[in-house]
């Protein structure tokens, strides 16, 4: 990266910070929609990263993430620049929605078309304004509404090294080395040969005080490791993160009240029993077995469910052991009673 960078109309030069509103097709009530992104480019050259959240117009965790990084002391320090989106899908986001309008999914919408459908030409907007800018990318999202997800990153590591040294120095307690799905921005990215994370943590509509600071940490992580901050002063050790290469959801045996009887993060063994089903009496009750070992990576918040819904995520290791001690190493380090931050006040909920 070098000099001006450009969105829409306004040049922010090296040295300055602005933001940007990038326009977006209108409501049809005529009122006007723009796509807000905040671009600091440092004085000194370096890499261009971009931090996008909520894509998932309802997955609010990103939003909040990327507030408090543009707040953080350290990014004053910026080598290179920072094009940050906090709100993506605006509709959705005003709608409190995961979808646009139309109902389509911006994730599987990319890399979009300048005269496609609604969420085509706001996929296109995206990529040609701002990724095309980038050098790299980290892309926030949360569980779906009623689900949540333990803090992991998801990547194409395997024989991607720049993937997976970013995905090591975020410092999420699990990788879950993913493929790339058809139409999703990870995939529209990686067509441009750039190395991008996705962070999923937490559950949609609710803010999650962990998932919120282990995303801001993870960020200045990686922009530490790519040369964008210097480099930190503490010596602390942080547990190194484990890389799950498959994951398999448990479904409900039958329909019923479903209670829980292990925890977002805890290491399972195959067959153990993770929760029961019943019906509201109790007199029809079916034990939901673990299908393989590993750690649970994400669960249903809901205890209504059918039969063959997904209600628990269990993530697979060579060693879960390790996984385990990765996952209690992050809670501890994350925890908002134990560790206050003396840049951010907590979200209570």
């Amino acid at each position: 990266m070098s000099g001006s960078i450009r969105l829409g109309d306004i040049s922010v030069a090296p040295g300055e910070q602005r933001s940007i509103e990038l326009p977006l097709p209108s409501f049809y009530s005529h009122s006007p929609v723009v796509m807000p992104v905040h671009v600091i480019n440092g004085r000194r050259d370096g890499p261009v990263l971009f931090v996008s959240a909520a894509i998932h117009g309802d997955e609010i965790n990103g939003v909040e993430i990327i507030r408090r990084l543009l707040n953080t002391r350290q990014i004053q320090k910026l080598k290179g620049a920072l094009i940050a989106v906090p709100v993506v899908n605006v509709y959705g986001f005003i709608s409190q929605s995961r979808y646009l309008p139309d109902r389509r999914d911006l994730n599987r919408s990319f890399p979009g078309s300048e005269t496609g459908s609604m969420a085509a030409r706001l996929a296109h907007t995206f990529m040609q304004e701002v990724v095309s800018r980038c050098t790299h990318g980290i892309d926030l999202h949360t569980g779906a509404i009623g689900r949540d997800n333990l803090p992991q990153i998801r990547a194409k590591v395997i024989d991607a090294p720049q993937t997976a040294a970013m995905a090591c120095a975020f410092g999420a307690p699990v990788i879950l080395n993913s493929g790339l799905r058809d139409g999703s921005l990870r995939e529209a990215v990686d067509e441009f040969g750039i190395p991008v994370l996705l962070y999923e943590a937490g559950e949609a509509l609710r803010f999650d005080e962990v998932a919120i600071r282990a995303g801001v940490k993870g960020i200045t992580r990686v922009m530490r490791h790519l040369g964008m901050l210097p480099r930190s002063k503490s010596r602390k050790a942080t547990a190194a993160p484990k890389v799950a290469m498959s994951s398999q959801w448990v479904r409900a045996p039958q329909s019923g009240v479903l209670r829980m009887v292990v925890p977002l993060g805890a290491h399972v063994n195959k067959d153990d029993i993770i929760g029961r089903v019943a019906d509201p009496f109790g007199e029809q009750e079916e034990e939901i077995h673990a299908t393989v070992s590993g750690i649970i990576i994400g669960k249903t918040n809901l205890p209504l469910v059918y039969e063959g819904e997904a209600v628990f995520h269990i993530a697979r290791f060579k060693q879960a052991e390790l996984a385990t001690e990765s996952v209690e190493a992050f809670q501890e380090e994350h925890d908002p009673q134990s560790n206050k931050s003396p840049d951010q006040e907590p979200v209570i909920v």
